[in-house]
Parts: structure tokens; sequence; C-alpha cells
């Protein structure tokens, strides 16, 4: 389950949709992320990451770094719940070709898993069960 991903991990980060994209470049890089949910009075109105940014770049040059993250943001957002199954979330973030899945949990918001996350939970499975049959069949 997801939710399991989410113990230990820091603490989200969140902007506003009139925060600059700018501002949002910086909160990337200083907590070494890759997006940011766009967030008011607990509803998520859209994400902004590092590949809507390079849109926004392609499309309008260096000014868009002056404008909101409503300009750049992806919306409406897909979510998941922290019951959800890791293979689940995959498919999803695999079929609508995005990284980063907020968990929401009675429309409050509790984290956000990206596909590296989900990654790491299915190899560090496999390697447990793969740990357990070679126990099992060594005694």
């Amino acid at each position: 389950m997801i939710g399991k991903i989410l113990n230990g991990k820091k603490p989200l980060i969140s902007v506003i949709r009139t925060t600059t994209v700018r501002e949002i470049v910086a909160l990337l890089h200083q907590h070494r992320i890759g997006a940011v949910l766009v967030v008011e009075d607990e509803q998520i109105y859209g994400v902004v990451s590092e590949r809507d940014i390079c849109a926004g770049l392609h499309d309008h040059g260096s000014a868009i770094l002056e404008r909101p993250a409503s300009a750049v943001m992806s919306a409406p957002v897909v979510t998941a719940r922290p019951c959800d199954s890791v293979a689940s979330a995959m498919a999803v973030m695999t079929d609508r070709r995005f990284r980063h899945l907020p968990v929401v949990e009675d429309g409050r918001i509790v984290g956000l898993v990206s596909i590296g996350d989900l990654v790491k939970q299915r190899i560090e499975a496999a390697e447990a069960e793969a740990a357990a049959m070679k126990d099992y069949i060594a005694s």
C-alpha cells in the first residue's frame, strides 16, 4: 500500500496559485524535489513539476519565471488513497504519463509519492521475497 511509503518522507512542500514560477524553482532546488502541490484552503488545484516549468520556458521564454503557478500547473489532479496498491499507483502514473501522485484520505492531503518512491518500494518487496524464499529453501 502506498500509505506505508509516506512514513519517513520529508514534509510536503506546497504553494498557492499566485506563487511565482521563479519561487517554485527555488523551492524545488532547495528541497531537492521534482514537484510541488498547488494548494489553497486544503484543496489541491494543481501540481507544478520540473516538466511543467520546462514546457513553460519553451513556450514563453524566461518571462514565465514571473508568472504565477496557475500559468504552468497541471490540473485537474489525479489522486490516490493510502490503501491503494503500489502496482495500481504505478499503472495510473504510467498511463497518465506523470511522475508525482498526491495521496488523499477523507478529503485531506496526506502526502505526495513519486514514481521513484514506488519503484524503490517494489524493489525492496522483491528483495525481501527473494530472501525469504532463499531462507525457506536453505532450511
